[in-house]
């Protein structure tokens, strides 16, 4: 019996990589480069820490604009196509990008083209990662029981890519923007090089992007135990988005850091949450989503919290990286929990929808690090460290006899 399972274990391993697992990589390490690389841009060259919160709001809300049309396109014309002309439209804003950072490396050209290729990338990026999330889950739906290992090696490989991605374009950006950018230009063409998700597309009217919104919410709402996890996760996200706007302010003009620190930090924070995916990964063979949950839960409150009174860089290093750990921990429950309960035909609408609200603190961080002053950011992160804690012990606290998380 043994003889005949293995080879179809291994054929279905070799299908996930090639299908799943090799398109998401390249399109997590171009995401996490242009994430991290464009506001420590901006710094590099303004100098302003109220610019770089002002880009970093730029990147992130148009990518909530996107949300409604990417899930409703991905329903309607299938996860293969939409990840193709996404990462196809994405390479060739980067490269038009770098050609013009080329011929006007400073001034006004350089600082518009800058913002420009922060929404643009952004939006396009969105759609791309709808597209392999919504191939991820019908993965992991066929997976069964196994659900959350499928799970887990998706967020590894995010955290694979945020491990190099900061380090990488911070190392690039010593050689120049244009250079950067060609970096994940290339990364961008090589997800075309790679098969396409085997998924088809559902038979969805067409509608306006609100109405795939719509659809989603009423998922959600329909779902107690996600609209709760959502929730929380939602107000923990609000901490640490003002962890990542503020990030290059903190470390380069608090600590006195070169930029390549910002993405040692971050890349140190990765490497802490691949470790915390492996862990998490064994506990849930064992454990059902709620103690996994709860723990980590409760790990990046303390980690928040202390992060925020950090006396110097090595200990906020460490820190950020405890609680990045924890929140990936919290994203594998999360993303279990929506792969076994958000309807296939409906999966892309609440996807959008799902991360349409647990953006949204994302451009508020941005928001808040242009309007505070440098001195007073620490402040504002122990409030918002707060929140998160008051967020995720309420949510947790009405997860507890859920039954969807106790399986």
């Amino acid at each position: 019996m043994s003889e005949a399972v293995t080879p179809r274990h291994a054929r279905h391993t070799a299908g996930l990589m090639r299908t799943i697992y090799l398109p998401r990589t390249a399109d997590a390490l171009a995401f996490a480069m242009s994430t991290y690389g464009i506001p420590l841009l901006v710094l590099a060259t303004t100098r302003s820490a109220a610019l770089t919160g002002a880009a970093f709001a730029l990147e992130w809300i148009p990518r909530l604009a996107a949300f409604g049309w990417a899930g409703s396109i991905v329903d309607r014309r299938g996860a293969a196509v939409v990840f193709h002309l996404a990462s196809l439209g994405r390479a060739l804003a980067l490269a038009a990008g770098a050609v013009l950072l080329h011929l006007h490396p400073s001034g006004t050209v350089a600082s518009a083209t800058v913002m420009v290729l922060a929404a643009t990338t952004g939006v396009l990026t969105e759609f791309s990662y709808v597209a392999t999330e919504t191939a991820g889950a019908a993965a992991g739906r066929r997976a069964g029981a196994r659900a959350h290992r499928v799970q887990a090696v998706l967020l590894g490989i995010d955290q694979t890519a945020t491990l190099a991605g900061p380090a990488l374009a911070g190392l690039l950006l010593l050689a120049g923007p244009p250079p950067m950018l060609a970096v994940i230009t290339v990364l961008s063409l090589l997800a075309l090089r790679t098969p396409p998700s085997p998924v088809t597309p559902a038979r969805a009217p067409k509608g306006k992007s609100g109405a795939g919104l719509l659809t989603g919410w009423r998922t959600i709402r329909s779902l107690p135990a996600l609209g709760w996890l959502v929730t929380g996760l939602t107000l923990s996200n609000l901490a640490t988005g003002l962890l990542q706007a503020a990030g290059p302010v903190i470390v380069v003009q608090h600590f006195g850091q070169s930029t390549t620190a910002v993405g040692l930090l971050w890349s140190a924070a990765a490497a802490a949450t691949l470790v915390a995916v492996t862990v998490c990964r064994f506990s849930l063979d064992r454990l059902s989503l709620w103690p996994v949950g709860a723990a980590c839960a409760a790990l990046a409150s303390l980690a928040c919290l202390a992060a925020a009174q950090a006396p110097d860089y090595l200990s906020y290093l460490v820190l950020v990286a405890v609680l990045m750990a924890a929140d990936g921990g919290m994203t594998v429950v999360l993303r279990t929990l929506r792969s076994r309960l958000i309807p296939p035909e409906q999966f892309g609408s609440t996807l959008s929808a799902t991360i349409l609200i647990l953006l949204l603190p994302f451009p508020v961080a941005g928001v808040l690090t242009a309007l505070t002053p440098p001195d007073a950011l620490g402040h504002v992160i122990t409030a918002c460290a707060a929140l998160q804690a008051i967020g995720l012990f309420y949510a947790f606290a009405r997860l507890r006899t859920d039954p969807a998380l106790r399986t």
